[in-house]
């Protein structure tokens, strides 16, 4: 008789109770608004903003309303123009690219590698292109982040990091969002955090700071946000950059300060998780595992392995076979982009050439949640399940 599994890949934990009852005091005062505080308040925004800049060290951050608003935010305080062009990764979800195209600039693709990061040799030989590149850390896999600042400092390129899948990593003890100018995080209900939409932009720059401030709708109560330069970095950019509203609000900071409280502890805990699902899938025949490098804290809160040199009939007969059994996989190879699954080739609105060894590891990408409503028995039992059909239908192709 077959395993089924019958977990909810899209089933986080609930809220923290401190979290609810935070949220409930908020609502109760009805001060929601970011800066609706009483005299000498901080508020919940400004709290979290001083608390999250702590925990990942950086001098500045800047509670916003979601991670792709963190993200174009940022390109606008790099003073990214209409017709700039912005390299980023061809392996990433829309939001990135989308981030660039909300500003009129023109996304430039650098490869992948089969450890799902950004192909450095690529990156070498395309940094002349633009002075900024938007790093999608990837599903929180994160490249040799030494060569690649190397590469960047020597053309002149600033560094944007998405850590939407990496918050709680690290490279060399290094937190991810604190090798490049700005570093931005995603709060979104499938990330680390979870308060449905919202994020983070982090950096120690002053005027960057100044002009993300200024941007997320700050009018001129710049003095009320919890970790911000002095006024007088503000006089040289209060009169010259737009309001583009999106700073978070009192409720959802209320909601996560304290899951930062516990985030380190939930990491560890993805990555029990993942250990089981890696462990139980190893050396699994036509199926290769991403290896994590020594240096990289990563947090295990998804997976992903590749079918390499599938063709698409036994790749989606995979998936079939899998979800009959409960456990739900994503391709980010299919002809057409199914939910977030999206691939460069999927952004009409962002030209681009044919990038056929990016396009054979994309091909065979297979991605799986993993929510920490899962037990470390429910993991072994989704390896076991993956392992016998993908064997089975390796079987099949080989006959």
């Amino acid at each position: 008789m077959q395993e089924i599994f019958k977990g909810n890949f899209t089933q986080q934990e609930p809220i923290p109770e401190d979290g609810i009852a935070a949220a409930l005091d908020v609502m109760r005062s009805g001060r929601l608004h970011r800066y609706n505080l009483s005299p000498g308040e901080l508020g919940e925004v400004g709290l979290l903003e001083r608390e999250f800049a702590a925990y990942v060290g950086s001098k500045y951050a800047l509670a916003v309303c979601s991670g792709g608003y963190a993200l174009a935010t940022a390109l606008r305080a790099l003073d990214v123009k209409p017709g700039d062009k912005v390299l980023t990764n061809a392996f990433t979800l829309a939001p990135v690219p989308g981030s660039i195209a909300s500003v009129g600039a023109v996304p430039v693709f650098v490869g992948v590698t089969e450890d799902l990061v950004i192909d450095l040799d690529d990156l070498a030989e395309k940094a002349h292109l633009s002075n900024v590149l938007m790093l999608s850390h990837m599903r929180g896999h994160i490249c040799d982040m030494d060569r690649l600042v190397e590469i960047c400092s020597e053309a002149g390129v600033k560094i944007v990091e998405d850590c939407a899948h990496t918050m709680g990593s690290a490279w060399r003890g290094v937190p991810s969002g604190r090798y490049g100018a700005i570093g931005c995080y995603s709060t979104q209900t499938y990330k680390h955090m979870n308060s449905g939409e919202g994020g983070f932009l982090v950096t120690d720059d002053d005027e960057i700071m100044a002009r993300a401030t200024m941007l997320s709708g700050s009018y001129m109560l710049y003095e009320r946000h919890g970790a911000v330069p002095g006024p007088e970095v503000f006089e040289s950019v209060k009169y010259t950059t737009p309001n583009v509203s999106g700073r978070m609000d009192h409720l959802r900071a209320a909601i996560l300060r304290p899951q930062l409280t516990k985030l380190d502890a939930q990491c560890d805990a993805w990555n029990a998780r993942y250990q089981v699902v890696e462990d139980g899938l190893r050396d699994t025949p036509g199926l290769r595992l991403v290896d994590r490098p020594n240096e990289e804290r990563y947090v295990g809160s998804s997976l992903q392995f590749l079918l390499l040199d599938w063709p698409d009939v036994a790749i989606s007969d995979v998936l079939g076979r899998c979800l009959a059994r409960g456990v739900e996989l994503k391709w980010f190879g299919g002809a057409e982009p199914v939910g977030f699954t999206s691939r460069y080739d999927s952004w009409r609105y962002a030209p681009s050439a044919r990038m056929p060894a990016s396009d054979r590891i994309l091909h065979g990408v297979i991605d799986m949640r993993l929510p920490l409503t899962f037990s470390l028995e429910d993991c072994a039992l989704i390896a076991r399940i993956i392992r016998s059909e993908v064997g089975a239908v390796w079987q099949e192709q080989a006959a």
